[in-house]
């Protein structure tokens, strides 16, 4: 069976790291990028199973990069999980049509769980 690829756009070194490898940890594959410029691109790029987007990422941020990924008809179906570490991450998420969030800081069990059922939902 070919590895999951996670996608992660955040802008922390040291969250890059983290989630990184627990992603790793879990046998996926991963690729990280620090800001969410040409995100239409680099998700074309790598086909990813799963990204997480960071809320405050430079420069167009993650609400306006994760509608323009839910806009494209060839990548909508990529489950998206939101990532703030703002009080309304909730709120932040359905404005940016995430499919789902999680608030900084997160539970790496949670995250986990969390991606593997996202992934297993869409059937890739």
């Amino acid at each position: 069976m070919a590895n999951q690829t996670v996608l992660i756009f955040d802008d922390d070194d040291d969250l890059l790291t983290i989630f990184s490898f627990l992603f790793e940890d879990m046998g996926w594959q991963v690729f990280t990028h620090p800001t969410c410029d040409d995100v239409l691109e680099r998700t074309r790029e790598t086909k990813p199973d799963l990204i997480l987007m960071d809320n405050w990422i430079p420069t167009i941020g993650g609400i306006a990069a994760t509608q323009l990924l839910k806009a494209d008809e060839e990548l909508k179906a990529i489950p998206v999980i939101y990532i703030s570490a703002n009080n309304d991450v909730k709120a932040l998420s359905a404005r940016a049509g995430a499919d789902a969030f999680v608030a900084k800081p997160f539970d790496f069990d949670e995250l986990g769980a969390l991606a593997k059922k996202l992934v297993n939902k869409t059937g890739v």
